[in-house]
């Protein structure tokens, strides 16, 4: 008679299967991911924070309970896991980098949406350090006229959007909590101040008011921003910034590549710790240095 009531509500059948197909997924995937940590389950469960008895009742099939969400997020954020994959949302598990497309969420009345995150992302880091290497230039301290003439017309955000961006960089460079670490090759400052690579066709007015904006602003912020100058035949770094432990984004050209596993986000920060010991220029000097790329600058012709 039981039975019948059940098969003549599918609703409630379903909603029992569905549980019943959740508890499973979730112990054999809890099970796969002590599997992969080469730890026992007593080691496991007390890397995640758990009684050895809690969790062999969640890898039990006789289980009826669900894990609470502490649970999941101990397991997801201590494994490197999503809690989507644990409970059977996705077929995914290590947690995945995120690829994010420029030209798919430009918007041409506002901040591009890539730019807009990673200033969320500046404000979501405030007491940790960040790290940057950027693209060309640091955006915070380039003038509006060069942020145009980079442009040049092809990446999907405006010149009006690149530069509020770099402003609202600037801002919170400014702010009293803030601690910016930047590394540019020596060579990319030499090239700006000649006049070669992509700055070939930008006249030597627009390249002396860069470097004396660039002057004015590493000095004014030393020390919350320092900038490093590493020697590119020495060492190398694709462009990226890393917003403390927190997130790394790699920018691709047209995307960014965000990482957000510990272990990834950590092997960055290496990388750019070995940039700054590699530094030929340290940031008390780059004001000085700067000055003499504007004596080299002035007596180049436009």
């Amino acid at each position: 008679m039981l039975l019948y009531y059940y098969n003549s509500c599918g609703t409630y059948t379903a909603e029992m299967l569905a549980r019943k197909n959740l508890l499973a997924t979730f112990a054999d995937r809890l099970s796969k991911v002590i599997h992969d940590s080469k730890m026992n389950r007593s080691q496991f469960a007390e890397a995640v924070g758990l009684d050895r008895s809690t969790l062999s009742q969640l890898l039990s099939t006789s289980n009826r309970r669900l894990p609470r969400i502490e649970t999941l997020a101990a397991i997801a954020q201590t494994q490197q896991v999503s809690v989507d994959w644990l409970i059977g949302l996705s077929n995914t598990g290590p947690m995945q980098a995120e690829l994010m497309n420029e030209q798919m969420s430009f918007e041409r009345e506002a901040l591009a949406h890539n730019d807009e995150r990673l200033v969320t992302w500046l404000r979501e880091a405030i007491g940790y350090k960040i790290r940057y290497v950027p693209a060309t230039l640091p955006d915070l301290l380039k003038t509006e006229v060069v942020i145009r003439y980079e442009s040049g017309g092809y990446v999907p955000s405006t010149p009006e959007q690149q530069i509020e961006t770099a402003a609202a960089r600037l801002a919170w460079t400014r702010g009293p909590e803030t601690d910016f670490e930047c590394c540019n090759s020596v060579q990319d400052v030499e090239a700006f101040a000649r006049g070669g690579g992509i700055w070939r066709n930008l006249d030597q007015r627009s390249r002396l008011a860069q470097i004396d904006h660039m002057i004015e602003l590493t000095t004014e912020l030393y020390p919350t921003l320092r900038w490093f100058l590493f020697d590119a035949r020495e060492r190398y770094s694709a462009p990226m910034t890393i917003f403390g432990p927190l997130r790394a984004a790699l920018y691709l050209g047209q995307m960014y590549l965000v990482l957000t596993s510990t272990e990834h986000v950590r092997t960055l920060t290496r990388q750019f710790d070995d940039l700054i010991r590699a530094a030929v220029v340290q940031p008390p000097e780059v004001p000085d240095f700067l000055r003499q790329q504007r004596v080299i600058a002035q007596r180049q012709r436009s």
